[in-house]
């Protein structure tokens, strides 16, 4: 099937190679994972997914809604800050709701006694190459900070959650991690059935010591009796989707600088965010190099510098990858371009267009 450019490609091969290693660490460890829907919402592949993953985790009641209708399982509602209407709502279809601080638990808690409850807890301990992606950054607003305070709300939980990484690849120190959290908090978690250590651990990626991380899991578990949960969001999708553009022009400033259908602020905002080159599997040794850079006004929308085998021509196809993890969730209209298409490469290696913005879907999403 011929797709115009640009939309992203969801690859169902790829996606289901991370499903296994979720499989197979919940086969290991008896933790369960529940989608991060916050990195990835395109719940077009959700049927393949939910086969994998035991239900959805949100961060707001539009995402818990989504996943409680799309995907099924479990229903974890979080919210860095409930509204009275959100609680209207929330309740009705969530299995656990975790709130972020002692102040919200106690005004909500008559209208959601009935529904476990968890607390979120800032352990002052992270892993993240980030200040902005830091949940134990200085003056952190994520969590509960005071032992004392949660020790007094036992009798209300159910659990609690403590979600303190960003992309850690490391197993060594996610377990050094988890002992200061055995050893702070053990006390508690003895008094509760389940315990989230969030999302942000890469266990899917290649090389990763899947046992060993499973095996540290399962004793701590063991020790503390409790159900785990973990939160995949990027080791659910990475590496399984791309941003496919095409070249419109070709000019030259001191270097060779080809501008594609898309843009890195609407399209992959992620990338200016963190000040990232996009991912791009040809883009390495050739000869040929581009500065590869979107067609929006912002100056410095660049998605990176490439080196090609071919070299480029007007209606080149250049691909992205990388491009589902807080990439799809964050698309917006920026200088009215062209929103991507959604297109899924299914197991079977049938391509299917699952979506295609025009005009009315600008017009509407701005009055």
């Amino acid at each position: 099937m011929k797709i115009a450019t640009p939309y992203y490609l969801i690859d169902e091969k790829k996606l289901l190679r991370n499903m296994e290693i979720i499989k197979e660490v919940r086969q290991l460890s008896g933790a369960r994972s529940v989608l991060a829907l916050k990195c990835f919402s395109t719940w077009c592949v959700f049927d393949l997914m939910k086969q994998y993953m035991d239900g959805t985790t949100s961060s707001s009641l539009f995402e818990a809604r989504l996943g409680f209708e799309k995907f099924g399982g479990e229903t974890h509602a979080y919210c860095v800050g409930y509204s009275p209407e959100d609680m209207e709502h929330v309740v009705r279809f969530a299995d656990k709701i975790i709130f972020n601080s002692v102040s919200q638990l106690e005004r909500y808690y008559d209208k959601v006694k009935t529904v476990k409850l968890g607390l979120r807890v800032n352990p002052g301990i992270s892993y993240s190459h980030f200040d902005l992606a830091d949940p134990a950054r200085r003056y952190s607003r994520l969590g509960v900070t005071d032992k004392a305070v949660l020790r007094a709300q036992l009798s209300r939980l159910s659990g609690l959650m403590f979600h303190y990484n960003c992309e850690n690849d490391d197993v060594d120190a996610f377990s050094a991690q988890l002992d200061v959290i055995g050893r702070e908090y053990g006390d508690l978690l003895k008094h509760l059935q389940w315990v989230s250590l969030g999302g942000g651990l890469y266990f899917t990626k290649e090389g990763y010591p899947v046992k060993q991380f499973s095996q540290k899991l399962a004793d701590f578990a063991e020790r503390y009796d409790v159900q785990i949960y973990l939160e995949p969001g990027e080791s659910a999708i990475t590496g399984c989707a791309e941003l496919v553009t095409s070249v419109v022009d070709l000019i030259h400033n001191e270097r060779d600088i080809a501008i594609v259908d898309a843009s890195v602020e609407p399209h992959m905002l992620d990338l200016l965010i963190y000040r990232l080159e996009a991912k791009m599997q040809t883009g390495g040794t050739g000869k040929h190099q581009y500065m590869i850079a979107g067609r929006s006004c912002l100056a410095g929308d660049v998605f990176g510098t490439f080196r090609l085998a071919d070299k480029l021509e007007i209606g080149s196809e250049i691909r992205f990858a990388d491009a589902a993890g807080y990439t799809m969730v964050k698309k917006n209209w920026f200088n009215g371009l062209q929103m991507p298409s959604i297109a899924v490469k299914r197991l079977n290696g049938s391509v299917e267009l699952i979506r295609k913005f025009d005009y009315t879907d600008f017009l509407t999403s701005l009055s």
